[in-house]
């Protein structure tokens, strides 16, 4: 059929009603967003954004109600999609965006594609990897992987993506998403290591939409998170220790959820896999904890420093 692109949408999307049905590959994907308010009676408040590009360029999906539950788990980081009946909307100005691994890469960020369920029903398509041709010209996803040993000179803020060995993971915590709200942010927190350092990646992982691999973090796992941000508070004393937390956009992963994912062709996770070849598993199993409280940032060692 007649294809249309991101580009030519942003130039012709106002004097359109109809549009050509779009391919696309998925790049980012954000955590599902609840939006229900008891006064309001909606069957599924749900919302979910993805920035998704073709040879042109890459710009905000939304996905809405309840497409949510039926698509948001078959929508991968990597899926191709073929949408048809969709509609285009500015850009909601507040949402956050995610670092694309391709710097280069045009983004279009005055409009979005919105797929509902009906005013007109969205078509969605997944194309299988197998079925996807060269000459469509889909981007591939790309990261920003670092090693430990990179970290430290980071600034704060920045993204990335981390793989490592985990040695240490705390118990579920929660804390209040405002003062006097009876709403929680669920987190815990996990070491993890790549032999590039001494030190461990120390990790604030939110709960994401993945409850199935939040709760299932362990010791002498292989986790990989993206869309991490780097936390370094510089005005605390020198020996300060830097930390990364979960972005909207990050996306977690274990052991037995690798196969298939688009990191795994990343030079920076294979030297990771070789490095782990070289470890004994005893040795590594012997530094590895499990639960318990962990403050952190952790106190000084004295009252006359707090």
């Amino acid at each position: 059929s007649k294809l249309t692109n991101l580009g030519h949408l942003e130039m012709t999307w106002r004097s359109r009603v109809r549009f050509h049905p779009l391919l696309v590959r998925i790049l980012h994907k954000s955590r599902l967003r609840y939006y229900g308010k008891p006064e309001k009676k909606m069957d599924m408040p749900y919302q979910a954004y993805f920035e998704v590009a073709d040879g042109s360029g890459m710009m905000s999906m939304v996905l809405w109600n309840s497409l949510c539950p039926e698509w948001y788990h078959s929508m991968k980081v990597g899926t191709v999609l073929l949408l048809d009946k969709y509609t285009i909307k500015t850009s909601y100005p507040f949402k956050t965006h995610p670092t694309p691994g391709d710097s280069q890469m045009k983004r279009f960020a005055t409009i979005e594609i919105s797929l509902n369920v009906r005013d007109p029903p969205t078509e969605i398509s997944i194309i299988p990897e197998e079925m996807v041709k060269p000459e469509w010209g889909l981007p591939e996803v790309k990261y920003r992987f670092i090693t430990r040993s990179e970290l430290d000179d980071l600034p704060n803020n920045h993204s990335c993506d981390v793989i490592g060995l985990v040695t240490f993971v705390g118990r579920a915590e929660r804390a209040r998403k405002r003062e006097h709200s009876e709403d929680f942010w669920l987190y815990r927190w996990a070491h993890a290591i790549d032999g590039t350092s001494d030190q461990p990646f120390i990790l604030e992982l939110f709960a994401t939409s993945q409850p199935d691999v939040f709760e299932h973090i362990h010791p002498m796992t292989y986790l990989v998170c993206t869309q991490m941000r780097v936390i370094q508070d510089l005005t605390e004393n020198p020996s300060r220790t830097v930390y990364l937390t979960t972005s909207n956009e990050s996306q977690i992963f274990i052991t037995g959820w690798h196969k298939g994912q688009p990191y795994t062709k990343d030079a920076k996770v294979k030297n990771f896999i070789q490095w782990t070849k070289s470890q004994s598993e005893a040795d590594q199993i012997k530094k590895t904890v499990i639960g318990g409280y962990y403050p952190f940032p952790r106190p000084p060692d004295s009252f006359l420093k707090y």
